[in-house]
């Protein structure tokens, strides 16, 4: 399999005139070609590791998924420029269950999507406003303040690869009623880290994700709370800012979104009857995701 880290030499320098040359540790990024019944679909540009996780998710994300029994199964195959070394792991092929229609020719990508784009390649923003198969404004759950503000801790307290590299995204999906972190994934791009959590989800039979939570460590952009609308997830919670669109999304979905979610404070720009700033925490929150989901 592709690594998660590499060791790459690098050079420090300072204002003070001294340099330093030493290994540096690095996030991997590779491309994933996903194809589906042998058809390409979309290149990916990912950090190696729940690959399956990963196409599941894109697939819900993209309408073609809405139940994990609608997966039937998925084998890594060896590409182009292997050049006779054997299987890469940067071809998944992913095959249907059977009667489930295959993804439609306009959903397969023009181009390759970055790993700091999760909707390059869509023909036009009406094909990027997929309709989901699940309502998210009729779900009701509540969480605590509280229990929101310390999201952001719980999922960077879980990003090893962070820790040694810096360069990494992360989401996880936390239950709102018991605080208990369900699972957190890594990943160059953070629209990867959804869909690799979304995928864990459907091949877990979660789907929807009502009563969830999902907490990202970047910032909330439009394709992050349509991933979260195709999954069912009422909740979607950032450390950094949302765009215009993302609100005007999330509004239109009856989806809660918060930004800004640092230490003792956050910002509600959609969805803030969700909230409950008066109710205690959680008494069985769950610091640490259960070894089996990892």
């Amino acid at each position: 399999m592709g690594r998660i880290t590499a060791r790459k030499p690098v050079l420090t320098l300072r204002t003070d005139g001294t340099e330093r040359r030493r290994p540096d540790t690095l996030a991997v990024e590779e491309p994933l070609e996903i194809r589906v019944g042998g058809r390409p679909l979309a290149v990916t540009m990912r950090t190696p590791g729940h690959d399956v996780e990963l196409a599941v998710g894109f697939l819900v994300s993209e309408g073609v998924l809405s139940r994990g029994d609608q997966f039937a199964g998925a084998i890594h195959c060896g590409g182009p420029g292997t050049g006779g070394e054997g299987n890469t792991y940067n071809v998944l092929d992913l095959t249907l269950a059977a009667g489930v229609a295959p993804p439609a020719p306009e959903v397969a990508r023009t181009f390759y999507t970055t790993s700091s784009c999760g909707v390059c390649g869509k023909a036009s923003i009406e094909a990027v406003e997929t309709v989901s198969a699940y309502d998210v404004s009729e779900d009701a759950m509540r969480i605590a303040l509280e229990d929101l503000a310390t999201l952001p801790d719980r999922l960077r307290a879980e990003q090893a690869v962070f820790d040694k590299t810096g360069g990494l995204h992360a989401a996880g999906l936390f239950d709102a009623a018991t605080g208990e972190a369900l699972v957190v994934r890594e990943d160059v791009g953070r629209h990867n880290a959804v869909d690799k959590v979304v995928g864990w989800a459907a091949l877990n039979d979660r789907l929807p994700l009502r009563g969830v939570v999902l907490q990202v460590s970047g910032r909330a952009s439009f394709e992050l709370v349509q991933k979260a609308a195709m999954a069912g997830i009422p909740m979607l919670a950032a450390v950094s800012a949302p765009s215009s669109l993302a609100v005007d999304l999330a509004a239109a979905r009856g989806l809660t979104l918060v930004g800004f979610s640092r230490g003792a404070s956050l910002n509600v720009y959609a969805g803030a009857e969700r909230i409950d700033a008066s109710a205690p925490a959680a008494a069985a929150t769950e610091a640490a995701v259960p070894a089996a989901v990892r």
